[in-house]
């Protein structure tokens, strides 16, 4: 008899939330269209298609045309439409309620939509944990993908991957996919001969074998090459010819299909994994790099093919480590989901809490929260669509707690999840996260009215493939090659431009310089720190009253050895657009001049545009936010972002130097390294003197005008004290 096999092909397609409109044409013109187009045709064929919620979203808006051929083909049974949490969060980084919630509302979108009976779902990023199969289960799913990596993880070997298993948990049966690391390489980066091949060997071994592919549909066509390599040159014509030619032993199959028609290989449990990329990725700098160092001197051992299946890097989870920023968002992300729970269980309308929830769904997309060959971290677009979002759940929670009239209020916690107390200030027009364990710093800024957070920032900081930067560019041996292979410059000069910064970059960091300290000095990160005020806790407590809220931080540090207080104020005023800043310097020795510096930095205002640019006082534009500035004698500046619709406005009573610079990464995405602008970071500086007492103070102003700069205002605003 003729051995025989079943492929599933399960493709996933997917767009974040937040990725530009051209980005999702393009991908649907270069992957999504064309596939369809070469697909439609081979009658014999069956595929699985996983289209994440934002995807699916814009393709219902933009191309209905396209899911009508996609519902059609499904009546055909040719297309098995597979779900998954709506808007493709990590699953583990997930409150249950939003998880389940997530799975099940994208079930019934999908089988309203489509007519599909959705019975499999994508796990994203295929990041696994054991607790996460009763809650698939719970949520309608039967099966799911993920990784052979997973499989060896715990224990098992190729051999004895021939199909799918069983594994449980609390009593809650969910049966597991393992999909084919070694076809995700070949497909479609081989010759179409060598899956053929690959299938026909495990066919022999193992009759009636199940393989799965599942990967990345953008990989056919949107991936750097592919387009070229994979209709252009005719690869997937040539692979689903393959695949016919060889339907009497070779059966292109659905996961519903093979669940349904074969058996369960076994049972298992799981460990915690991903695909063996991203265990990598997850991995601290230093340890990925002797990570990748270690295994590359081990490929040619004849012991490698046993040792490597013991062998993975890091949990996933500790993206939220590895980039603090990621904690942040994740952070955010808790508390709106926490205060909707509330809303909830208090019996808040329906039609406010579906609204809250699709927010907060949108606001769980996992792709900023963490960094590889994609990951999109380093993006900043991606990470204000996640903030938009969440600011937007909290605006409609806002509204139903304190109606439209002006309000404010002061709240501490451990917002973020790190042992100390975080304080929010929060009113109609702004919220403010501040952290006094954490210097002082101003680690948040909500604009309610364009529901954006200016201190979306992210720190210059090294990474394991900047070593591929500094070595420089080459793309492979001229074939076409996949993106973890590839090493492309978008811009030149990128090995000039790496640069790391000691500090997060975010606001109402109090820095102490040499008098000689230079603008080039700080934006190099060479600028000695000479004060212990930056990172280091202040004492704190808060100030209420009916219309206005006040965070006082105190610290008791020392300059250059010399033993000095800080105390800072931040103020909120109900109805105000603004946050008044006081700052007072204690113990100045007499006669002694000291250069002191409070960082600003200000995210999702891009460099190089017109409608985004600097102005003084008196209005007068000083250049676009990409410009660097050496100010001398100046009180007021504002940086204007007319796209976005913000004038954040910043003043003082006391005039100083002021730098000002674009903070920028070199980053890796699946086009290749490039220079990404983070944030503007402003720097006033004054040379301190005390006064008789030993004592100097600056109070400040930074105004957000939510409005578009037409009807900016070109007069300085009133100083006003952080004090009643």
């Amino acid at each position: 008899m003729t051995p025989t096999a079943h492929l599933c092909l399960v493709l996933h397609n997917h767009q974040p939330i937040g990725n530009f409109e051209g980005v999702f044409e393009q991908a649907y013109q270069d992957s999504y269209l064309p596939f369809l187009d070469v697909f439609e045709p081979y009658e014999a064929l069956r595929i699985s298609l996983h289209t994440s919620g934002p995807l699916m979203m814009w393709l219902a808006e933009r191309h209905p045309e396209y899911l009508d051929r996609v519902r059609r083909l499904v009546e055909h049974e040719r297309i098995e439409i597979i779900g998954g949490p709506q808007y493709e969060p990590i699953l583990t980084m997930l409150p249950r309620r939003d998880r389940i919630g997530q799975i099940r509302t994208y079930t019934r979108w999908l089988e309203d939509r489509l007519g599909a009976t959705v019975a499999g779902m994508w796990t994203p990023e295929r990041v696994w944990e054991p607790h996460l199969a009763g809650d698939i289960a719970e949520a309608g799913i039967a099966y799911t993908v993920l990784d052979d990596f997973h499989f060896r993880a715990a224990g098992w070997t190729d051999e004895q991957l021939n199909g799918y298993f069983l594994t449980e948990e609390d009593g809650r049966l969910l049966r597991v996919f393992p999909g084919s690391e070694r076809l995700r390489y070949t497909i479609p980066f081989a010759a179409p001969s060598e899956t053929i091949d690959h299938c026909r060997m495990v066919a022999e071994r193992h009759p009636g074998a199940v393989l799965v592919f599942g990967d990345d549909g953008e990989k056919f066509g949107t991936w750097p090459d592919t387009r070229e390599h994979v209709y252009d040159r005719g690869w997937l014509r040539s692979f689903f010819d393959a695949l016919s030619a060889n339907a009497g032993w070779l059966r292109t199959t659905t996961l519903a299909e093979a669940a349904r028609n074969t058996p369960a290989v076994g049972r298992i449990y799981l460990p915690d994994c991903s695909y063996r990329e991203m265990t990598e990725w997850s991995l601290p700098v230093a340890q990925q790099e002797c990570y990748d160092q270690l295994t590359h001197s081990l490929h040619e051992d004849a012991r490698w093919k046993d040792l490597s299946r013991f062998v993975r890097g890091g949990f996933w989870r500790n993206f939220k480590v590895k980039y603090a920023e990621a904690g942040e968002m994740y952070a955010r992300m808790m508390d709106v989901s926490n205060r909707l729970a509330e809303a909830e269980a208090i019996g808040a309308p329906a039609e406010l809490l579906d609204a809250v929830r699709d927010d907060l769904y949108r606001g769980q997309c996992n792709c900023p929260y963490w960094h590889g060959a994609f990951g999109g971290i380093y993006l900043p677009h991606l990470r204000n669509a996640i903030y938009h979002h969440l600011i937007a759940a909290d605006n409609r929670l806002a509204v139903e707690r304190h109606g439209d009239a002006p309000w404010v209020e002061a709240t501490a916690d451990d917002y973020d999840y790190d042992g100390q107390q975080e304080v929010r200030l929060a009113g109609d027009k702004a919220i403010a996260w501040l952290a006094p364990g954490r210097g002082g710093r101003l680690y948040g800024l909500d604009v309610r009215g364009i529901r954006h957070n200016l201190l979306a920032t992210m720190q210059r900081r090294p990474e394991a493939y900047h070593r591929k930067v500094l070595a420089g560019p080459s793309t492979g041996n001229g074939e076409v090659a996949s993106i973890h292979d590839r090493v492309v410059f978008k811009q030149e000069g990128l090995d000039q431009l790496l640069q790391y910064d000691r500090y997060p970059r975010k606001s109402l960091m109090d820095h102490f310089y040499d008098e000689d300290a230079t603008l080039e000095a700080v934006r190099r990160g060479d600028a000695l720190e000479r004060g212990d005020f930056v990172d280091l806790p202040f004492e704190a407590k808060l100030r209420r009253a009916s219309d206005r809220v006040q965070l006082q931080m105190r610290r008791d540090g020392n300059a250059w050895g010399i033993p000095l207080a800080i105390t800072k104020a931040v103020t909120m005023v109900a109805g105000s657009e603004q946050l008044e800043i006081a700052y007072l310097i204690e113990n100045l020795p007499p006669g002694r001049t000291l250069k002191f510096a409070v960082e600003f930095n200000f995210a999702g205002l891009p460099a190089g545009a017109d409608d985004r640019f600097f102005s003084d006082a008196e209005g007068n534009r000083l250049g676009t936010l990409g410009q660097t500035l050496d100010l001398e004698q100046t009180s007021a500046l504002s940086l204007t972002d007319q796209w976005l619709g913000i004038s954040a406005r910043w003043n003082a009573d006391r005039p100083g130097g002021l730098w000002a610079f674009p903070v920028e990464t070199v980053s890796q995405s699946e086009g290749g390294f490039e220079l990404v602008h983070q944030s503007v970071c402003v720097q006033p500086h004054w040379m301190v003197r005390g006064d008789a007492e030993g004592r100097w103070g600056v109070k400040m102003q930074l105004a957000l005008n939510c409005h578009t700069a037409a009807a900016e205002t070109t007069e300085p605003a009133e100083i006003l004290a952080a004090t009643w």
